[in-house]
């Protein structure tokens, strides 16, 4: 590329190539969130900065796509919308006072192989092929500089906003008490206006929906406190997180019929004093990152439910293999056949019981069992215990 710019026949091939690009298909799409967050264990963790992660690098896949669609070989401006200023939002929230490159630049590595072969596809002559990706190669990387640029600007001016804002004492004093640092429980209480002593439940509460109505977690909070009898202590962890907590265990199912359909409700266990008010908010974040691992389409969950399901799902890869080898061809059956499989175990293989839990004849569920057993690998009298385990695995995988 001269001064003048790319030659009339590269302007073609790099407008035809950004065309493609801006119709990307969904496959290409998942690619580049699997590549993303799978080198980036912390944000795939988080279920709310991992959306907002995926949401900016489509957003810069379109943003430079359509930019070379009107003027190809141009140099295309930095991103300033509102998808990649919202990860600033969520870093400056969580804390974190610089931006990791590693999401852009894995990001920029999937599109740049793409692009390679869309490249190879629109022509093979070698001149006009070296000179649209020499001139690509370099849009796409000093794109990628400049709006890295503007997120780091953007962090400055929320981490400004964030300082000055009525939460940031309440945030600071219950990231104090998280981190075991020498507050006194007075202090605490007269800053957070939440008593300290007796049992509490935490809860973490948040929202995959950037577009949906965010005084849900607000009401959200209100009704978890009521589920437990008493005034809830609420804080802004980021724009679409709350992290919550009440006095006393909650009614899970009360707040189930009230909670709005665009949140979601991780609960941690329920504990006594400082100690306890630790432990349950560390235990509903474990449930919350369990239920981004496994892409879980569960509303709601209890730490209680899935403990072992946690432990078990840590290497995802590996759980995977578990559930494969001890279910068989149980794993791909109907909902119905499972459901029925997963209560007998529960129930401790009681017939009986079972029957009356799923709300259908003893018979029924016999029949239900004698085909599970065609599919399992092993009988299920023989393994129990696994085949149960596997099953919640599947129960709060998506």
């Amino acid at each position: 590329m001269d001064a003048t710019g790319p030659s009339p026949q590269v302007r073609d091939l790099i407008r035809q190539c950004a065309q493609v690009v801006v119709n990307a298909p969904v496959e290409w799409l998942d690619e580049l969130d699997r590549a993303v967050l799978g080198a980036n264990p912390a944000i795939a963790s988080d279920p709310e900065l991992a959306a907002a992660v995926s949401r900016s690098n489509r957003s810069n896949l379109l943003f430079w796509g359509a930019a070379n669609v009107r003027d190809p070989g141009a140099p295309v401006p930095p991103n300033a919308g509102a998808e990649p200023m919202s990860v600033a939002r969520e870093m400056v929230r969580r804390g974190v006072d610089t931006y990791t490159l590693d999401a852009y630049r894995v990001g920029e590595g999937v599109a740049w192989r793409r692009l390679m072969d869309i490249a190879f596809e629109l022509t093979a002559d070698p001149v006009e092929l070296h000179a649209m990706l020499d001139v690509c190669s370099r849009s796409i990387s000093e794109f990628i500089e400049a709006t890295l640029a503007a997120i780091a600007a953007q962090i400055e001016l929320e981490r400004d906003e964030l300082t000055r804002g009525s939460h940031a004492e309440r945030r600071a004093t219950v990231a104090l008490l998280l981190d075991g640092a020498p507050i006194s429980r007075q202090r605490a209480e007269s800053r957070l206006a939440y008593g300290l002593g007796g049992t509490h439940t935490a809860a973490v509460m948040w929202t995959d929906n950037p577009d949906s109505d965010l005084s849900q977690l607000d009401r959200a909070a209100e009704a978890f406190g009521q589920a437990a009898g008493g005034r809830p202590l609420s804080v802004l962890a980021s724009a679409a997180t709350r992290w919550v907590w009440a006095p006393g265990p909650v009614d899970v199912s009360a707040l189930a019929r009230v909670v709005g359909r665009d949140v979601r409700v991780a609960i941690g266990s329920t504990g006594s004093g400082v100690d306890g008010y630790r432990r349950s908010h560390f235990d509903a974040l474990t449930t919350q990152q369990m239920m981004a691992r496994l892409h879980s389409p569960q509303q709601i969950a209890e730490y209680t439910d899935i403990e072992m399901v946690a432990l078990l799902t840590a290497d995802a890869d590996r759980a995977a293999v578990f559930v494969k080898r001890v279910l068989g061809e149980l794993e791909t059956a109907s909902p119905e056949l499972r459901s029925a499989v997963r209560t007998f175990v529960h129930e401790q293989c009681n017939v009986s019981r079972a029957a009356g839990k799923l709300f259908t004849h003893r018979n029924t569920l016999l029949r239900r069992l004698a085909r599970a057993d065609e599919l399992l690998p092993r009988p299920l009298a023989d393994n129990s215990i696994e085949v149960g385990v596997a099953l919640d695995v599947l129960r709060w995988r998506g």
